[in-house]
């Protein structure tokens, strides 16, 4: 059963005007059996380096205050497996992205290198949502050439994914419950000076996890408000961004407005998408390079490539909630005392420009973690076909909610020699739950009330 179930997942691309079917009873049967509620091997791997997976979400720390917004670490007492740097990364070249090679080549000279540390698998999800997950595998299917998702609950989508854009689904409306933080946005300049791009207040809420007993529909995956406060120039602007939940077909998919203080009004913002440079990190990635991936994936040909065990960023709360962020920005590269790594298994996914389409990027490869189908890496490459940029997202752990993510992510660029660091909250200025009480909040109405005049 499970090289059936593995040889139906390397099926490549989705064939333009078709519809995959949901799979077959006999193998969704196998999710909570040999595979876990969420479609990941439930064992370990042969050498024990990736244990099996915890249905109990793990150690909750000591310090944990429920309700606090503070997530400390862990595994404050475990020390590196191993550390791998620039004398002995091509031992370990089987296990690293193309990404990480590629800094390797470039920086490992210069003390970029990874501390690699024992794997914890406590990615875990409500019982209504794995319920959900069992009843997508068999009955959601993607039609409209990839851009649409018909018979989904609010739960994964295809947990046995047969393609690259199923696999990327699951990626793009991936779990989240609702939070606010301020954080701030550097970038590190080529001379390695760290710049303050913007300083913002934050508010995510899924509104599709609100009812988990109707099908999605045309329910909104997310909401996402940014009010930024910081540089000068930028002070009171608002970004409102609308993400769908199944539909990114013509006249669908997202709906994004800016308050503008020159302007004092609010407008349509439809440029907040693909590959427009994003002015949150003063233009050194794009929109869509947002949390790895994000957005509608019409430009691009997807294909499944299949499974590896791979060594990611994971478990990174001491970073994420406790570090000040400027403390971390080496003039090439993140300290590499700041990251925690561990070696997971993930799906990657390898998608190409389509014909008569136009992006920054020809190519663009993305690892998805197996447990939680969150992209946790990604290289873009440019119209040559040379490697241009890769980025991670440095994951942080919230007990007792889930075990959902706070995703710090970050982009390197190779060719200009720059990075970033977006969505990194400032020490103590994270919260669980949108602390908004007003029900214009997310509207267009709602920003033109709250914008600076």
């Amino acid at each position: 059963m499970q090289n059936r179930i593995k040889a139906a997942l390397l099926v490549g691309s989705l064939a333009a005007g078709s519809a995959f079917a949901a799979v077959a009873p006999d193998k969704a049967a196998e999710l909570g059996k040999t595979l876990t509620p969420m479609g990941a091997e439930m064992a370990g791997n042969a050498d024990g380096s990736i244990p099996a997976w915890d249905p109990t979400g793990g150690p909750v720390p000591a310090g944990f205050v429920p309700g606090s917004g503070h997530f400390p670490d862990a595994y404050p007492d475990e020390k590196p497996l191993y550390t791998i740097d620039g004398s002995n990364w091509q031992e370990y070249a089987d296990q690293l992205t193309v990404g990480t090679k590629g800094m390797f080549e470039k920086y490992g000279a210069d003390g970029w290198k990874l501390h690699v540390y024992p794997t914890h698998r406590t990615s875990t999800r409500p019982d209504w949502y794995y319920a959900n997950t069992a009843k997508n595998a068999t009955g959601a299917n993607l039609v409209a050439e990839g851009q649409k998702i018909e018979g989904n609950y609010p739960g994964l989508p295809f947990p046995m994914a047969q393609s690259g854009l199923e696999a990327i689904w699951n990626h793009m409306i991936r779990y989240g419950t609702d939070s606010n933080q301020d954080y701030d946005t550097y970038y590190v300049d080529s001379s390695g000076k760290s710049v303050l791009a913007t300083s913002a207040h934050s508010v995510s809420v899924y509104p599709m996890f609100k009812t988990p007993e109707e099908p999605v529909g045309e329910k909104i995956w997310t909401m996402l408000r940014i009010d930024y406060n910081a540089p000068a120039r930028r002070a009171g602007e608002i970004l409102l961004v609308h993400e769908p939940g199944a539909d990114y077909t013509a006249g669908k998919g997202r709906q994004a407005w800016q308050y503008l203080v020159g302007q004092r009004r609010v407008r349509l913002a439809p440029a907040v998408s693909f590959d427009t440079p994003n002015p949150g990190v003063a233009g050194t990635t794009t929109y869509d390079d947002s949390f790895v991936y994000n957005g509608s994936p019409e430009r691009f040909n997807w294909k499944l490539v299949g499974k590896k065990e791979i060594i990611v960023p994971a478990n990174n709360n001491k970073f994420v909630f406790e570090m000040d962020v400027e403390k971390a920005l080496g003039p090439k590269f993140f300290d590499p005392e700041a990251i925690r790594w561990e070696k997971r298994r993930v799906w990657v996914v390898d998608s190409t420009l389509k014909e008569g389409q136009r992006h920054l990027y020809s190519r663009r490869t993305f690892y998805l973690d197996e447990d939680s189908w969150v992209a946790v890496s990604g290289e873009m490459y440019d119209g040559r076909g040379n490697l241009w940029r890769l980025q991670y997202i440095y994951p942080a752990v919230q007990y007792g909610n889930n075990n959902d993510f706070v995703s710090s992510y970050g982009a390197y660029d190779l060719l200009q020699n720059i990075y970033n660091i977006n969505g990194k909250p400032i020490p103590g200025k994270f919260k669980s739950g949108s602390g908004v009480t007003d029900d214009k909040y997310f509207t267009p109405k709602g920003m033109a009330r709250s914008g600076v005049r």
